[in-house]
């Protein structure tokens, strides 16, 4: 059996009640929830897999695990963001959104920095900021910009470390990276901007989804013991 049949045998019971919670809230939450508690939990479930799939895969608090731990850490307040939106309570949940950035950022760590990536990043978001400042009130006009370069710092370091990677998982979990900010961006052109996007929420749920997938699935190689074979390059 070839590397990736190894890890798809180890890691795919593991990810089951991650499929299955997704299954359950695309196939029972057909319209935009209105606040109901359980359109919320079926919303949380999938991201509460995750949590529960970065435990089994080998988890404990010593050194060798501490990016699962940084991990669950932003999985605990993604999931808090997302019960806090779902009730409509939308600055409380950017900012457990933006803890959950922070868990990233330290989980992915800053080397290699690879400034050229954050410059290009920081302007572009200084130039979405400065679009969408004037429809912003009183307190997302402070939030939004924090919440911003969160969020772009994140994506900034997930990419750095796949720039010269040869990991699978690292360059996957830049993908991830790259769909949380698009999955954000959708929130952003229709809340701020009034783009009508056909089917708003199935766009930004499917890509948020992946995005938590991709970030919880990067920890597979971590620990000492971890399945560490699992290493392509990118020929």
């Amino acid at each position: 059996m070839n590397d990736f049949g190894k890890f798809v045998k180890t890691h795919g019971p593991k990810l089951a009640p991650f499929v299955v919670t997704l299954i359950l809230y695309f196939s029972l939450v057909r319209r935009d929830p209105q606040g109901e508690l359980w359109t919320t939990v079926l919303k949380c479930l999938p991201i509460v897999a995750l949590m529960f799939y970065v435990v089994v895969k080998g988890f404990s608090l010593k050194k060798d695990y501490r990016r699962s731990l940084w991990i669950i850490l932003g999985l605990v307040f993604s999931c808090g963001g997302d019960a806090l939106l779902n009730v409509n309570l939308f600055p409380l949940g950017m900012v457990s959104f933006g803890v959950a950035h922070v868990f990233y950022i330290c989980a992915f760590g800053w080397k290699p920095l690879k400034w050229a990536i954050g410059l290009a990043l920081y302007v572009a978001v200084s130039l979405f900021v400065y679009f969408v400042h004037e429809k912003l009130d009183e307190i997302l006009i402070i939030g939004v910009p924090i919440y911003c370069f969160l969020l772009i710092t994140m994506l900034w370091r997930a990419l750095a470390r796949a720039v010269d990677a040869k990991n699978f998982l690292t360059i996957f979990c830049a993908v991830g990276a790259v769909l949380f900010v698009v999955s954000d961006a959708l929130i952003a052109v229709t809340m701020f901007v009034g783009v009508p996007l056909p089917c708003p929420r199935l766009q930004i749920m499917i890509t948020y989804y992946a995005a938590q997938f991709a970030i919880a699935l990067s920890t597979a190689d971590d620990g000492p013991q971890s399945f560490r074979s699992f290493r392509r390059k990118i020929k």
